[in-house]
C-alpha cells in the first residue's frame, strides 16, 4: 500500500505514523482479543485492513440472486393505508419545531395516525431508474441501499376496540399485514398506560451479506440505529414520543415479531451442511434476527412503567396465537457467512435481569430528541476531518459527546494533540481542535480511498467506548454501539438536508488506519462508521418517479 499522505506537510505530526501503518505487515492496533468476547472477535475479524486486505465477503455480485428487498406474508389480511397529508399542509411540523418548540398535541392513534408514523420513517421516499434499471429508496437509509431492517406494530385495531393486532409493515405498497390477534381482555402488561403502540424492528441478514459479506453484522446494526431515530422523529411530528424497551429478551422480540410464525427455519444443526462462503439453497438465512422494540406514547406525559416480567410473560402467549401468512422467499441461492450468525447468537440479550430499568427508570443525561430513544449515556464519540467550514479553520477535531470520557480519551490518543476550543464554539458545544491542517487526503485514503470523504464539507469517524463497555454491560452491547452511530448518522443526515445540503454514511474504511491517526493503541477505544456531509452531486442520466400514486405523495 502506498503510503499515507506523502505529500501534506501541514499535519507532518502524524506521517511517520501513518506511513508505519501503510508499510508494515500487520495492522498498528493490536487485534489479539480475549477469547471470552465473541464481539470483540467478531469486531477485529471484520476489519478492513491497508496491508491485510478487506474483510472476507463475496468479491463479486451474483445478481441473478440478488434478495428481494420486499418482505411480504400472504395470505394475510392487508390493510392499506392511506396517504398522509403533503408537507405543505397545516397538519406539517416544521422540523426546526421538534427541537425548539413545546411538541404538538398529540394525536388518538388511528389508520391515519399509524400512516403518517410508518409514511414519515420507513416508507419508500422515490422510484429511480436509468436505463433499464429500476430501484427504490427509502425515508431510512440503508448500507448499500439494500435495506435489511423489518418493521412489526403492536396497536389496538381502531376498527375494533380492546382487540389488538400485531401487523407487519411492507413499504412497497405502504400497507399492514395482520399476522395475529390478540382476544380482547386487559393488555396492560404489553401496553402499559399511557402507551399507544410498540413497533419492533427485526433485520434479514441475507440482505447485507449477500453484499458485504462477514462485515454485514455491522451494517445491519448500523440500519437499526438510523431506523430507531426515523421512528422516534416521525413520532414526534405526531406528538408521540418513543423509548426503547430494552429490557426485553431476544427471545422476547423472536415472540413479538413472529420469527418462528411463517418464517424459515433455524439453521441445521449439522453445520456440514452450510460451509461458510459457499454458495447453495440455505432458505434459512432469510430468517429474521430480532432487534429491538419502541414503545411509543404521547409526549409530555408521565412515562409508562413497564414491568419486563409481565410484558415477558404476556408474550409468551404470542406462542399460541394463530399467526397468518407464510413469508415469500428473497434468493433462490444463499452464501453462508457463517461467523455472523454464530456472533449474533453469541450477542443476544437473555432474560431481564432483577433490578432491569423500565423506560421511566432510566438513567443517563442523552435527553435531546432523538438520542433519548436509547437508555444509556453516550458511548460514541466524533473524530471530525473539516475541509470547508465557515469560521472553522481545516484539521482534525474531535467532538467528546459523552464529557466524563474526556480524560480517558485525552490519555487514550496522541499526547501532542492540542485539544482546543475552536474561537467562537458554542458553550454548550463540546469540540476541540486537536491539530490544524489539510486533512482531506487523509479523510479520504483512511475511508476506503472513497473521494466522498474527502470532497465535502467534514467527514468524520464516530469512535466507541468499546472494551469497557462490553466488560461492564454484556456482549449484548455490541450491537446497540452499532444503533447509538445509526442515531447519529440519522440527525447529520436531516441536519445535513435542512441546511440545503446533503450528507451519507460511509461503512468502508481501514478501521486500525483510523485508530493509528487517533494514537488509539488497544480495543479501548472503536472506530465504528463514518460520514460525510457536503453538496450533493446530481446525475441527471437517474430519473426520479413518486414513492406512491396518490394525492400528497411525490419524490
Amino acid at each position: 500500500a502506498a503510503p499515507l499522505l506523502p505529500a501534506v506537510h501541514r499535519v507532518a505530526p502524524l506521517l511517520p505514523a501513518v506511513h508505519r501503518v501503510a508499510m508494515s505487515s500487520a495492522p498498528a492496533s493490536p487485534t489479539a482479543t480475549p477469547s471470552s468476547s465473541p464481539a470483540a472477535e467478531y469486531h477485529c475479524r471484520t476489519k478492513h485492513s491497508l496491508t491485510a486486505g478487506y474483510a472476507r465477503g463475496p468479491g463479486r455480485l451474483d445478481w441473478a440472486n440478488q434478495p428481494n428487498p420486499f418482505l411480504r406474508f400472504p395470505p394475510s389480511p392487508a390493510t392499506p393505508l392511506p396517504n398522509p397529508p403533503p408537507p405543505s399542509s397545516s397538519a406539517a411540523v416544521p422540523y426546526q419545531a421538534l427541537f425548539h418548540a413545546p411538541p404538538p398535541p398529540p394525536r388518538p392513534l388511528s389508520l391515519d395516525s399509524l400512516s403518517d408514523l410508518l409514511f414519515h420513517s420507513l416508507a419508500l421516499s422515490a422510484w429511480k431508474s436509468a436505463g433499464a434499471s429500476t430501484w427504490s429508496l427509502r425515508v431510512n437509509p440503508s448500507s448499500g441501499n439494500l435495506h435489511p431492517t423489518e418493521a412489526h406494530v403492536l396497536f389496538e385495531d381502531p376498527r375494533a376496540p380492546g382487540r389488538l393486532v400485531l401487523s407487519h409493515y411492507a413499504p412497497r405498497d405502504h400497507l399492514l399485514e395482520a399476522r395475529a390477534t390478540l382476544p380482547a381482555g386487559d393488555r396492560s402488561a404489553l401496553l402499559p398506560p399511557p402507551a399507544t403502540a410498540v413497533l419492533a424492528l427485526s433485520s434479514v441478514f441475507w440482505r447485507e451479506a449477500w453484499k458485504y459479506g462477514e462485515r454485514a453484522l455491522r451494517y445491519c446494526n448500523h440500519d437499526v440505529g438510523h431506523a430507531l431515530a426515523a421512528v422516534a422523529l416521525a413520532a414526534a411530528t405526531l406528538g408521540w414520543d418513543a423509548r426503547l424497551l430494552d429490557g426485553l429478551s431476544d427471545q422476547d422480540l423472536g415472540r413479538l415479531v413472529g420469527v418462528d410464525k411463517g418464517c424459515p427455519a433455524p439453521a441445521p444443526a449439522d453445520k456440514t451442511k452450510m460451509a461458510s462462503g459457499k454458495k447453495g439453497p440455505a432458505p434459512c438465512l432469510e430468517r429474521q434476527h430480532p432487534d429491538c422494540a419502541l414503545l411509543l406514547f404521547p409526549a409530555g406525559s408521565e412515562e409508562p412503567e413497564v414491568d419486563y416480567g409481565r410484558m415477558s410473560d404476556a408474550l409468551r402467549e404470542f406462542d399460541e396465537l394463530e399467526w397468518v401468512g407464510k413469508a415469500n422467499a428473497l434468493s433462490k441461492d444463499h452464501v453462508v457467512w457463517d461467523v455472523i450468525y454464530k456472533t449474533a447468537e453469541a450477542v443476544k440479550k437473555h432474560q431481564p435481569m432483577p433490578g432491569e430499568l423500565s423506560p421511566g427508570e432510566r438513567q443517563g443525561p442523552q435527553s435531546a430528541l432523538p438520542f433519548r430513544v436509547l437508555p444509556w449515556d453516550a458511548e460514541v464519540h466524533a473524530a471530525l476531518f473539516v475541509h470547508r467550514v465557515s469560521g472553522l479553520p481545516k484539521g482534525l477535531y474531535f467532538l467528546v459527546r459523552n464529557e466524563e470520557h474526556f480524560d480517558t480519551l485525552r490519555n487514550a490518543m496522541r499526547q501532542d494533540f492540542e485539544w482546543a476550543r475552536p474561537e467562537g464554539c458554542p458553550d454548550g458545544l463540546p469540540l476541540y481542535r486537536l491539530m490544524k491542517g489539510d486533512c482531506q487526503r487523509l479523510a479520504m485514503q483512511i475511508s476506503c480511498m472513497q473521494d466522498i470523504a474527502s470532497h465535502g464539507c467534514f467527514s468524520l469517524g464516530m469512535i466507541a467506548r468499546f472494551e469497557p463497555v462490553l466488560d461492564d454491560k454484556g456482549e449484548w452491547m455490541y450491537p446497540r454501539l452499532f444503533w447509538e452511530t445509526g442515531v447519529l448518522g440519522q440527525v447529520l443526515y436531516l441536519e445535513a438536508h435542512a441546511v440545503g445540503i446533503s450528507a451519507t454514511g460511509i461503512g468502508c474504511y481501514f478501521d486500525d488506519a483510523v485508530h493509528e491517526v487517533l494514537g488509539l493503541k488497544d480495543l479501548e477505544f472503536q472506530s465504528l462508521y463514518h460520514f460525510t456531509v457536503g453538496a450533493p452531486v446530481v446525475d441527471k442520466r437517474i430519473m426520479s418517479l413518486p414513492a406512491y400514486p396518490g394525492p400528497g405523495i411525490d419524490a
